[in-house]
């Protein structure tokens, strides 16, 4: 499949998004410099959250609405105050989308409703994530569907009846290009809980590419998801200061971000094909095989034994392998200490 510019798949690299969430702290001048840092970190995308507070939840202090004390956003008091203060104002869209034409990075959103999917239709979207929240929203998939553009979904919420409902929505709605993101819903994540062979296997259960939403602190879990074989890895993204924003005690700074972007890339070039034998660079390296040498002086037609040749390293010599079948030779001709044992200098027995 493609995402702008970019082929995102198995034979390619994989591709990384750095979340901006609401990172930008209600700065829009922050925002642009999350893109620009963004990019200069190596990110193939930024991703923005597109809903206000009443799009996402009721301005409410009932129970339900409350955020419970032990919860990372309990400052909030409730859900509506976290997302007024998390929230991209959508006024800022069409700048943030041409602040990333000019440094030529994509962006799109995660959608909540049928109004943010209209907006960013507007607005040229090339991608939509689906926040695990509401992968049961058959409506926002159809919609999503509908525009014909590539869909993310992430798995954190879900379970496997809410991942095939969602899938098979998409399809039967016209949706060609699905990826799913292995995600695990805690802030941050725990490492153990990332649970990274799943990205396979959610692969071979609905057919179509996988890759992984990250929450854990720091980068050694998305380089091994890589290693599992995800196509795509979502990160937060925060800039290289002290300033406190929503998300930024989970997030990687610019520095750590380029950091995951080099192991990545590391990675991707370690995992190679399948080869046996000896690579370019392995073959260098000859010297510290072993192989058959002359250690002790030969005369012409004397025969080979355990007294004049001997096993050691390097490996120019033909291979111990033929150990025994050379002890049934003779030399060809004179032969010095530190030669190489070849096929040219013995001769069978008459």
């Amino acid at each position: 499949m493609r995402i702008g510019n970019r082929q995102i798949g198995g034979e390619y690299p994989c591709y990384l998004i750095a979340e901006m969430s609401g990172n930008h702290g209600g700065d829009i001048e922050r925002a642009k410099e999350i893109i620009r840092q963004a990019k200069a970190a190596g990110a193939d995308a930024v991703k923005i959250q597109v809903y206000r507070p009443d799009t996402i939840t009721l301005n409410s202090d009932k129970e339900d609405f409350l955020i419970p004390a032990e919860n990372a956003w309990a400052q909030y008091q409730n859900l509506y105050n976290l997302y007024e203060y998390a929230h991209t104002p959508w006024e800022w869209i069409p700048q943030l989308i041409e602040m990333a034409q000019e440094v030529d990075i994509e962006i799109f959103g995660s959608v909540f409703d049928l109004t943010s999917v209209e907006f960013m239709e507007q607005c040229g979207c090339a991608a939509y994530k689906i926040a695990s929240p509401e992968i049961n929203d058959v409506p926002l998939l159809r919609a999503v569907a509908a525009t014909g553009k590539p869909v993310i979904l992430s798995t954190g919420l879900a379970d496997l009846a809410d991942l095939e409902l969602a899938v098979d929505v998409l399809r039967e709605a016209g949706c060609e290009d699905i990826v799913l993101l292995k995600c695990t819903t805690a802030y941050p994540a725990p490492a153990e809980e990332a649970n990274l062979r799943t990205i396979s296997n959610l692969k071979e259960t609905f057919g179509c590419l996988s890759g992984l939403s990250d929450h854990t602190v720091g980068t050694g879990v998305p380089v091994a998801a890589v290693a599992l074989g995800a196509v795509m890895v979502e990160k937060h993204f925060t800039l290289e200061d002290e300033e406190r924003t929503v998300d930024s005690f989970f997030s990687l700074t610019p520095s750590e971000f380029g950091e995951m972007v080099d192991a990545i890339r590391t990675a991707e070039q370690a995992l190679g094909s399948v080869v046996y034998g000896l690579t370019q660079e392995a073959a260098k390296n000859r010297q510290g095989r072993r192989s058959l040498y002359i250690s002790a002086p030969i005369k012409a037609g004397e025969r080979f034994s355990k007294k004049n040749i001997k096993s050691v390293r390097p490996g120019y010599g033909l291979s111990p392998k033929y150990y025994d079948q050379a002890l049934e030779m003779r030399a060809a001709r004179d032969l010095q200490v530190g030669e190489r044992l070849v096929w040219d200098v013995m001769e069978k027995e008459s």
